[in-house]
């Protein structure tokens, strides 16, 4: 039988995931690549992988998609990896640059600024060619990953767009959910969710294991992954999640 195809995703928040993955074997019984977010969406989307951690404003672009297993990149309050910072309050910011490798995180920063700040500023796509590290003082960038950590002392001002989001909703918010497009086997699907338990329920573990892997090291891995991390895909998680889709129906 062909082995499933899983597109993870490269960033400290799913080192949980690739540990449950890995110290469980399950990574035997699958092809499990690494990719940043949007291309895990492109990879559901045009059929090159058959389950994928994507962010969720890309759900609804997977035909026949099915929401898998019971974890979810998501956070209750602040999260620390996806803000937008500016050297002016960001709110007011004329420009914003989008960072290129997350669909929902563009998308959450506009609901955002439609529905709570009132505003509406220009938007501008970015690349990888793009320099984060330097936008002019009428300027703010949204940033996503890893490199928060490098650049968040590097701008005057911050939002962390979680926080922002709980603090008018009330509500956790979802980043990216497990999907697949297509019926998988049952058992496979109970086998991955508990290999994905296994990293979920052994944080001082995983955070011993990747200590030097990345960008967030140390104690500062252990903190985010416990405390700015919430992978329990739960009911108010569901409902944020709704609640989401529609403002970005409407968008």
């Amino acid at each position: 039988m062909q082995k499933i195809r899983i597109s993870a995703v490269r960033y400290a928040n799913t080192y949980p995931f690739i540990y449950g993955l890995t110290e469980s074997g399950f990574d035997s019984r699958a092809l499990i690549e690494t990719d940043h977010p949007s291309e895990c969406a492109a990879k559901l989307i045009s059929g090159r992988s058959d389950l994928g951690l994507v962010p969720v404003a890309a759900i609804p672009m997977i035909e026949g998609y099915k929401i898998t297993g019971d974890y979810c990149i998501g956070a209750d309050g602040k999260v620390r990896t996806v803000q937008i910072m500016s050297d002016s309050r960001p709110e007011t910011a004329q420009r914003v640059f989008l960072d290129y490798r997350s669909r929902t995180s563009v998308n959450l920063i506009k609901v955002i600024a439609r529905n709570f700040w009132l505003r509406e500023p220009e938007w501008i796509n970015t690349s990888e060619e793009f320099d984060f590290k330097s936008v002019g003082i009428n300027d703010a960038v949204v940033l996503i990953g890893d490199q928060c950590f490098e650049l968040e002392n590097r701008y005057s001002y911050s939002i962390d767009l979680a926080e922002e989001w709980k603090n008018f909703t009330g509500l956790p918010f979802v980043f990216a959910c497990w999907v697949a497009n297509k019926e998988l086997p049952a058992d496979f699907i109970s086998d991955f969710s508990n290999a994905l338990a296994l990293g979920v329920n052994n944080l001082d573990k995983v955070a011993e294991r990747f200590a030097f892997a990345g960008t967030i090291t140390g104690n500062a891995l252990k903190d985010y992954l416990k405390n700015n991390m919430d992978y329990n895909f739960d009911q108010r998680k569901r409902k944020a999640l709704d609640l989401f889709l529609g403002y970005l129906s409407k968008l």
